[in-house]
């Protein structure tokens, strides 16, 4: 018989379209055994009314500060009683409330006044999302030792789609319960956010590439560049400073980072080989075509009955070359394998004589919103469950602070 979990939660709604999902939240948190206490604010009320999540919890909801509780202090009085405070949905300006230590209603007063950890699950449009302020603001969160469960990318009520989508009540459900538990992957990322990378300079690869075969053709795969992207996002919350060279994505540039774009994998060589020189770490996460078309046809190709034969050339390794220079930086590699997963990720690392590398299986990595991986060092591996990208990197980033810091004080 499963155990309960036997923890207590405040769950904050604040005012946007997700808080439809956070019915179903805590529906899933009361199913593990964790009692749910929600708070809403004003405007979250207009999105789902504070009937449906009091019947839910079999408790009063609490919106008020002035009369909801006995004492007068609910936002003192809530928190004390809790294991951690979730809001979910969280908007742009609640996170802005949250960054800057504003308190002018009960949730934000509760968050502020409180003696235990906050999580904060985004949500917001994506170019609200990728605003400057909104980037500095949830760098400050981080610093602050808040931990950041999401966003992921998707299809948005506005009908746009990219990053900022809330992540879905299961998945806030099983990362919840994992913080409540203390797991390994929830120990990295609840870990407070120093700014523990201030000055250290990060090379990321990110995305495709795309091997001209014709005016018109060419080779390339189905990455879209959401690991690397979440790689620089988790690396410049840390204080790092990022240069991401990426490959043909429909993503938004990332706040913070000096972004080189290319396009085939000669121009992700050349752009590396530029920037290398300054980097005290280099990962390499982008999915770059092992082979080109040897002699590219500046014009279409006209099909005909005939067979046409294609000439491969190998294109450069480019995580080899940075590990082999003589003084490379700290270096991370990924790999993407469709079977033997173990085994070809251990034979990489030791071919390329690299300290980290990260493994996954493509054929549920590529293009997806979540992933999981297992990351491979001298002390053995490590296992990063299933999540959302952004969350994965954060884990994955902690794990290379720790690696990066036992190489300098050797």
């Amino acid at each position: 018989m499963k155990q309960e979990l036997k923890k207590h939660i405040v769950l904050g709604l604040t005012g946007g379209i997700a808080a439809y999902k956070a019915a179903e939240l805590a529906r899933l948190l009361m199913k593990q055994g964790v009692e749910v206490q929600v708070a809403m604010t004003e405007a979250a009320c207009h999105f789902i009314t504070p009937a449906t999540m009091q019947a839910l919890t079999g408790r009063p909801v609490l919106v008020n500060q002035w009369g909801a509780a006995e004492s007068g202090m609910a936002h003192i009085d809530t928190s004390r009683t809790a294991d951690a405070i979730v809001i979910a949905p969280a908007t742009a300006d609640f996170i802005a409330k949250l960054a800057h230590g504003l308190a002018d209603d009960l949730l934000s007063t509760l968050c502020l006044a409180r003696d235990c950890p906050l999580l904060v699950a985004s949500a917001m449009n994506r170019q609200m999302w990728a605003n400057a302020a909104t980037q500095r603001n949830i760098a400050q969160l981080g610093r602050d030792g808040v931990t950041l469960l999401g966003p992921c990318s998707g299809a948005q009520a506005c009908g746009e789609e990219g990053m900022g989508r809330m992540l879905e009540a299961e998945e806030l459900a099983r990362d919840i319960v994992a913080f409540l538990q203390n797991t390994p992957l929830s120990l990295a990322l609840s870990r407070k956010r120093e700014r523990e990378l201030e000055g250290v300079r990060v090379l990321i690869t990110a995305g495709p590439t795309y091997e001209a075969i014709d005016a018109v053709r060419g080779i390339t795969n189905r990455s879209s560049g959401k690991m690397g992207y979440a790689v620089a996002q988790a690396a410049l919350e840390l204080g790092a400073q990022v240069t991401l060279v990426s490959g043909p994505t429909a993503l938004p540039k990332t706040q913070g980072a000096r972004v080189v774009d290319v396009t085939s994998a000669a121009e992700m060589f050349d752009a590396v080989k530029q920037h290398v020189a300054d980097a005290d770490i280099f990962i390499g996460v982008a999915a770059v075509a092992d082979y080109r078309a040897a002699q590219p046809s500046e014009q279409k190709i006209k099909k005909s009955a005939d067979t046409l034969t294609l000439e491969l050339l190998p294109n450069p390794d480019i995580l080899a070359y940075v590990a082999n220079l003589p003084k490379p930086p700290f270096c991370v590699g990924f790999a993407a394998e469709s079977e033997n997963l173990r085994e070809q990720a251990k034979a990489k690392r030791k071919a390329k004589k690299i300290p980290l590398l990260a493994a996954n299986l493509a054929q549920q990595a590529i293009g997806a919103d979540e992933n999981e991986l297992i990351l491979f060092d001298d002390a053995g591996e490590h296992v990063l469950p299933r999540t959302d990208k952004l969350t994965l990197a954060r884990a994955l980033v902690q794990h290379i602070v720790i690696l990066y810091q036992q190489g300098k004080q050797r």
